[in-house]
């Protein structure tokens, strides 16, 4: 059964500093939370130099595709968002926040970031079947040497909110699925620095902290 409490374990505290990129629809105060229970440093920032001088980026969100789209041009964080990836240092996405880096999505009619070749699509209607997906759900690893998920242990539960899903080009970035009925769709990405996540490891219980945790460490690594 999923987990159904938080048992937070005592970390030290990393110096590194993660940028969480503020576009006004991101869960920031669950994030930062999670990050800073997992041992890092969260910064809330919208300006360009302060996020590219961070040793690592989240990219949070929640919300439908077009308002996101609209406030991160707004905001200007369209070329911050590739320069941060192109920097080599870890990027994690979650959910619409990975699903931003797509070139678009079945939900909306705004282009996306176009980092990842692929497009966000809706989950097909089934008899048995809630839209959106909503709740607990086990993650089937397709990278399971992926540093995101050490400690994890086999087919983590993980908490889920969404009626849309990525469907990347290569299916070599898919890190991780997980089955919605008969479907069985990306509930992570990752390629050398750049991750994302479909759930939310901030409400994911142990397995999200570890997550993050683990994220934290990448960070430090590459510091």
């Amino acid at each position: 059964m999923p987990p159904r409490t938080l048992r937070v374990p005592l970390l030290r505290t990393s110096m590194v500093k993660i940028a969480v990129i503020d576009y006004d629809m991101g869960n920031l105060h669950s994030a930062c939370k999670g990050l800073e229970n997992a041992g890092g440093h969260p910064q809330v920032s919208d300006d360009a130099e302060t996020i590219l001088a961070a040793d690592a980026f989240v990219l949070p969100g929640v919300g439908a595709f077009d308002p996101a789209m609209q406030h991160l041009r707004a905001h200007g964080l369209e070329d911050t968002i590739a320069k941060a990836i192109d920097s080599g240092k870890p990027f994690l996405g979650i959910c619409i926040g990975m699903q931003l880096l797509f070139d678009g999505s079945e939900e909306g009619s705004e282009p996306g970031l176009g980092i990842v070749p692929g497009m966000v699509r809706r989950f097909a209607a089934e008899p048995d079947i809630t839209i959106p997906h909503m709740g607990w759900n086990q993650l089937d690893y397709t990278q399971p040497e992926n540093p995101l998920w050490q400690g994890l242990g086999a087919s983590p539960w993980t908490y889920f909110v969404h009626s849309y899903y990525t469907d990347p080009k290569d299916d070599d970035m898919k890190a991780a699925t997980v089955s919605h009925g008969s479907q069985t769709v990306t509930a992570a990405i990752a390629c050398d620095n750049l991750m994302a996540v479909q759930f939310h490891p901030e409400k994911s219980s142990d397995a999200g902290l570890k997550l993050l945790a683990n994220f934290v460490r990448l960070a430090e690594a590459r510091s």
